[in-house]
């Protein structure tokens, strides 16, 4: 009879997370994720940040909302610039394809 191997655990270098591997199975049969980093050290410099990200928001919202109310204007004028330079410009003439 073959010896019954016991589950063997590993903690991952990377990222710290705690496996369990049957090595009978060659299989991971448990995985316990990595502990949560915090980002911030206190809740003050949290609540500052999330109020700094709300004013940076309405901030791009309100530049958004300005160029959407003169974005026909901006294309009028593009076109009659458009316009105004192929009627200027000289007839390219043929394609070399169309001579064929």
């Amino acid at each position: 009879m073959a010896k019954k191997k016991d589950a063997v655990k590993v903690t991952c270098p990377h990222c710290q997370a705690k496996l369990t591997v049957d090595p009978g199975l060659e299989a991971v049969i448990a995985h316990d994720p990595p502990p949560v980093k915090r980002t911030t050290e206190d809740l003050g410099a949290a609540f500052r940040n999330l109020q700094g990200a709300s004013a940076r928001r309405e901030e791009a919202f309100k530049e958004s909302l300005k160029s959407e109310q003169t974005k026909g204007q901006v294309l009028d004028k593009k076109l009659q610039e458009a316009v105004k330079k192929a009627k200027d410009a000289p007839d390219p003439g043929p394609r070399p394809i169309d001579l064929d």
